[in-house]
């Protein structure tokens, strides 16, 4: 069984068990969350889509640990110019971990 959630703008396909890094979301490591938007489950032969989301269903995770991204360096040049620019991000992340999915 799998579902298709819709979270921090992206989309992901998830199972049960299944451990990912999403957008940072506000709550403290252990604690459980429900995230409601479900675009579509699939459990074999049956799957249920929605337009665009399914009323009802939701998907149960445990936040495991709030971090950091590695560093992404953006790099600026324009050549006999002089211009030089550096640059660098670092990305916030939540990661979870699916405990379950329900209809």
């Amino acid at each position: 069984m799998y579902a298709i959630i819709k979270t921090g703008g992206k989309q992901y396909r998830v199972e049960a068990g299944l451990k990912l890094k999403i957008e940072q979301i506000p709550a403290n490591i252990g604690s459980e969350l429900s995230i409601d938007q479900v675009l579509m489950i699939s459990d074999g032969e049956n799957v249920s889509m929605g337009k665009p989301l399914l009323s009802g269903a939701s998907v149960k995770a445990t936040v495991l640990n709030q971090g950091r991204h590695d560093k992404v360096r953006i790099f600026k040049m324009r050549r006999r110019k002089h211009y030089q620019k550096h640059q660098g991000h670092r990305q916030n992340y939540t990661e979870i971990q699916i405990t379950g999915i329900s209809a």
